[in-house]
């Protein structure tokens, strides 16, 4: 993408796609972002980017609108064409489970995407929070905002973030895959399988950051019943339920000396102990 100068979208309501399209270019560009009717010469000016306004997408002239697709389009909105644009759409897409919703939203409304998601349509108001309703409606009231704005800078953040995520997670999904094990524990005559992270190859400072995310884009989601991986806080490991499987209960290992703690719902549980053999010991008896 060209450097941008400018960064233009509509006047009026904002929503969660223009505003976040405009985080990332703000992340990315550091521009102004101006909120008004684009121009044909800000249209044919590649160094002013046009986001959900001026009916044209054109990435060669950092043109994102989509309100001229057919009404057959796939689904999308501003930020899809804008993440697209950038080369993280598809990543975003796999590691982001809130992007779909939000493009039926701005696309096809709030009733079609509840059917498509399988709510009730006041779900939607249920889930807002104060953050959402705060940063649109100031983002909304704004004419121009520049770099020295408290909001712009809280709208680079969240383009940091979203663009960070997704680039780091494809990163370490590729890591995981050469490092992590499979374990299948033998408990009784039951068998269950689990993810095992060494810490010899884990230096995070989040150790098991896209542990969820591997086991789904492996197509483990409905083998994997736990996950152990090196403890953020302390020497030892943590052990959890995968998609909270009930087919584990580490309350049934709280009483041991080196296990230092037991969530009382049974869904995680922390050890002091690095051993691979002990930690398999300790998964064999959580098995329900």
């Amino acid at each position: 993408m060209t450097p941008l100068k400018t960064i233009v979208t509509h006047p009026g309501g904002a929503h969660k796609d223009d505003f976040l399209a405009c985080c990332v270019l703000a992340h990315l560009h550091g521009a102004p972002i101006e909120r008004r009717d684009p121009t044909d010469e800000d249209l044919a000016n590649v160094e002013i980017g046009v986001i959900d306004v001026g009916g044209s997408h054109e990435p060669s002239l950092s043109n994102f609108d989509h309100h001229q697709f057919p009404k057959d389009h796939p689904p999308c909105c501003a930020l899809s064409l804008v993440l697209q644009d950038v080369g993280i759409y598809e990543d975003a897409l796999a590691f982001c489970n809130w992007l779909r919703p939000a493009e039926w939203l701005d696309s096809r409304g709030p009733v079609e995407t509840a059917k498509e998601m399988g709510i009730d349509r006041d779900a939607f108001n249920a889930l807002l929070s104060p953050i959402d309703i705060t940063l649109l409606r100031r983002f909304a009231l704004q004419q121009t905002l520049t770099p020295d704005d408290p909001i712009y800078q809280v709208m680079a953040m969240v383009g940091e973030d979203l663009v960070g995520y997704v680039q780091n997670l494809r990163a370490r999904l590729d890591h995981l895959k050469q490092v992590c094990q499979y374990w299948t524990i033998q408990s009784g005559e039951k068998t269950i399988e689990a993810v095992y992270l060494p810490r010899a190859v884990t230096p995070d400072d989040e150790p098991s950051f896209g542990l969820y995310q591997f086991i789904i884009g492996e197509g483990k989601k409905d083998e994997i019943v736990a996950m152990v991986y090196p403890d953020r806080r302390g020497e030892g490991y943590g052990m959890s339920r995968f998609q909270d499987s009930m087919q584990v209960d580490f309350t049934k290992i709280e009483h041991h000396e080196d296990v230092r703690f037991a969530h009382k719902r049974g869904f995680v549980a922390k050890t002091e102990s690095n051993d691979a053999d002990r930690l398999k010991e300790l998964l064999a008896e959580a098995v329900v």
